[in-house]
């Protein structure tokens, strides 16, 4: 690797680096070599300990540092979900199936939030989710939450994970301009992802990461009351939607989403990140844009 680090350009070694960035990569190297099959019995280990006691929860866990090891609480301090945060631990990539009891810390802690303040506290103090001891920051919402438009995206991306707001990237600057097309902007309407934590190397996150993180986003939406509710993708969709239909087949009908006691018209369209991809197909977010317009001169006008 070092003699073919020493035969790159700058300009190479930059794309190399960007490419390792965006694959999810964390340190290149290490000053002391890991036994990671050591580790991985000692997690193994811990974790059948824990699932011993009742309330305790399994640890995700990976080295904090070269040298850490993982190790099991100590008797009479497992650590139970709703509990302060424990800090992020940037190396840790194995992805874990939580048990029974981060799914109810999720929809208990998404319930008790009686406000968006509330609820981004109860995320911050929600451990449960694997997803976040591998991203940098909580991307929680941008925009007004008294909007009477709401738009829900996928998943943080690398550059959102990085200043921790939801779409800045280039699918960010995109929606900025599908906004402007029919009068919108960010001060006008809220945004959020249904995924507040990056996924590693921008993966689609896995079903029990969508299932737990469900509880929040369905209360987010019902805390910001918005009158319309434009789900971008296929992820948002079919989770929120609860159907096994693609975006392409969902998008440009609008749908009831219930949340709580109310019924909200929701709109699936395309994600702007698939349009960067297939540019294409820009066509048909404009005809779904046009009809979201509508609906808002319609709510106007009542």
């Amino acid at each position: 690797m070092a003699g073919m680090a020493l035969e790159m350009d700058s300009a190479e070694l930059a794309a190399l680096l960007h490419f390792y960035a965006d694959s999810g990569v964390v340190d290149l190297c290490e000053e002391a070599p890991i036994d990671r099959f050591a580790q991985s019995a000692e997690i193994l280990q811990s974790r059948a300990r824990a699932q011993a006691q009742p309330n305790a929860v399994a640890p995700i866990a990976a080295a904090q540092t070269p040298s850490a090891k993982a190790s099991s609480p100590a008797p009479g301090e497992g650590r139970k979900i709703a509990a302060q945060p424990v800090a992020p631990a940037p190396q840790a990539s194995q992805l874990t199936v939580p048990n029974e009891a981060a799914f109810e810390s999720a929809r208990s802690l998404a319930a008790s939030a009686n406000s968006i303040a509330e609820l981004r506290m109860a995320l911050d103090s929600f451990t449960g989710c694997n997803l976040r001891h591998s991203a940098k920051s909580l991307v929680f919402a941008d925009g007004n939450p008294e909007a009477d438009v709401m738009f829900i995206g996928e998943a943080p991306d690398r550059e959102e994970d990085i200043q921790g707001m939801p779409f800045v990237g280039r699918p960010g600057q995109l929606l900025d301009r599908m906004l402007a097309a029919i009068g919108l902007s960010r001060e006008t309407v809220y945004i959020t992802t249904m995924i507040p934590w990056r996924p590693p190397g921008n993966r689609t996150p896995a079903v029990h990461e969508i299932a737990l993180c469900r509880p929040f986003i369905e209360r987010h939406v019902a805390l910001a009351a918005p009158k319309i509710v434009v789900m971008l993708g296929n992820v948002v969709s079919k989770s929120l939607l609860g159907t096994d239909k693609g975006i392409l087949s969902l998008r440009g009908t609008w749908m009831d989403y219930k949340a709580d006691d109310s019924v909200i018209p929701a709109l699936p369209t395309l994600h702007p990140g698939y349009l960067l991809k297939y540019p294409a197909q820009k066509q048909l977010a404009w005809m779904d844009l046009l009809s979201l317009q509508a609906r808002i001169e319609n709510l106007k006008a009542q």
